[in-house]
């Protein structure tokens, strides 16, 4: 009980001091300034550990950093919203396989364990893990089925650099593929493992599948430019029409046709159309003559000299 006593730290009331009892049974003073100093070191190598250990690893794409495409860079920031998801799913295989598959997107399944780990895959029968892909060996691209079965957008998602295969593939390292197929309104569902393909010498892969809408291409407008226009247009003649007619009516007096804004020139520019119209489409030119005749004095011939005297009594 005294050696601990002696250890403990004794501040004199209204004192700015810091009196440190040692073992031997001296006394020494700390002065504030650097009793503060060291609080304040403490404090900051407790909050860079904790931000170190907080802060998650994400996918690195295989190659140099300046090798990235925009196109691998944006669909990674695509994939950002699943980061903060976990999936799994079991599967069993009579009563020799039993496996669970858990899955983060760019995310590590374990962080404590710091393995890379992407994808991972966990014996239910001895608890044994195996690492399937790493997110510090991604691949990603996106693309297009036009297939009428399965017509629709998707993220290829590939881990690579898994722990290595032993009898099977000739021993190469795993990797893991997953399809994410666009599926609207849906954020992540339907995490399932199709098949692993182990039956070759190299180039394995255990394939995966999932729908979620991040895979989905931005959604166009209802409206198309030319819809835009028209429909502009016509609210712009209806407030012409329906604030004339009140102006007329209501501020100028006018009655019945007059009540139609700028009525007289409408009228002169029907009539305008009216003989643009007969002059373009007639179909027989203006001066045209006539396709009969009058029949007049000029055309009747001259009377006979004949009488019809013999026919008179005598």
């Amino acid at each position: 009980m005294a050696s601990r006593a002696a250890r403990q730290l004794w501040t004199p009331r209204g004192s700015g001091e810091i009196i440190r009892f040692t073992q031997t049974g001296s006394v020494s003073r700390m002065s504030p300034p650097c009793h503060t100093s060291a609080l304040l070191l403490v404090f900051v190598a407790l909050a860079v550990a904790g931000a170190e250990q907080s802060e998650e690893r994400s996918c690195d794409v295989v190659g140099d950093e300046s090798s990235e495409s925009q196109t691998e860079r944006a669909l990674l920031k695509k994939l950002e919203p699943l980061s903060h998801m976990r999936f799994n799913v079991t599967v069993e295989k009579g009563k020799t396989e039993n496996y669970v598959y858990n899955f983060r997107v760019c995310r590590e399944v374990n962080s404590t364990s710091h393995d890379f780990g992407g994808l991972v895959q966990t014996d239910r029968q001895n608890g044994k893990t195996t690492v399937i892909g790493r997110i510090n060996e991604t691949q990603v691209f996106n693309g297009t089925c036009i297939v009428s079965l399965l017509a629709g957008d998707w993220i290829m998602l590939i881990y690579k650099g898994g722990d290595s295969y032993g009898r099977h593939c000739s021993g190469e390292k795993r990797r893991a593929v997953i399809m994410i197929s666009c599926k609207r309104g849906v954020t992540a569902s339907s995490f399932s493992i199709i098949s692993e393909e182990r039956e070759k010498e190299q180039e394995c892969f255990y394939l995966f599948e999932m729908d979620s809408s991040v895979a989905c291409p931005a959604e166009n407008s209802h409206l198309s430019v030319g819809s835009i226009l028209l429909i502009t247009f016509v609210s712009l003649i209806a407030v012409y029409i329906i604030g004339g007619f009140l102006y007329q009516r209501l501020i100028v007096g006018a009655k019945g046709m007059e009540q139609i804004p700028h009525f007289a020139f409408w009228q002169d520019l029907g009539n305008l159309v009216a003989d643009g119209c007969d002059f373009v489409c007639r179909s027989k030119p203006q001066n045209a003559p006539a396709a009969y005749r009058g029949v007049g004095d000029d055309q009747l011939g001259e009377e006979s000299e004949e009488r019809d005297d013999h026919l008179l009594p005598m």
